[in-house]
């Protein structure tokens, strides 16, 4: 009893990230350079209750055996890197990545970042910045 009710509540915890994954790509449906991601599960051990190939007494064997699973865990949430579509924004300093690629900025600390956002504005100084005002870096 204990063992279906622990493989309940693994299967419970599951669906709740699986849709927490899904809830976060729904809410980010209409952000620039965004990718949604898939969570990833794995079944945990199996109970060996009745070993395959052992006697069942009329001197015949289990062809099968029992084993009883004991629930499922999250293994990790995977970013889906499949191209998105293309929409016209009519801001002249916009780029859209088709294929790979990332574009490479600079974050206030000095240090490289990526993104797939290609929204872009121009500052005070004539640079290419996100609109979180991160410098797009030269190549």
């Amino acid at each position: 009893m204990m063992t279906a009710l622990y493989s309940a509540a693994t299967g419970m915890n599951a669906q709740q990230t699986n849709m927490d994954v899904i809830s976060n790509n729904l809410a980010n449906v209409d952000t620039n350079g965004f990718k949604k991601g898939r969570a990833d599960f794995q079944d945990l051990m199996y109970q060996t209750k009745v070993a395959p190939g052992s006697s069942t007494g009329d001197n015949n064997s289990n062809p099968t055996g029992l084993q009883i699973g004991t629930g499922v865990k999250t293994v990790g949430t995977k970013k889906l890197f499949s191209e998105g579509s293309f929409k016209d924004t009519s801001n002249p300093l916009d780029v859209a990545i088709e294929g790979d690629g990332f574009f490479q900025i600079t974050k206030p600390d000095g240090t490289v970042a990526y993104t797939r956002n290609g929204s872009f504005n121009m500052d005070g100084e004539g640079r290419l910045v996100t609109p979180e005002g991160y410098i797009r870096r030269s190549y």
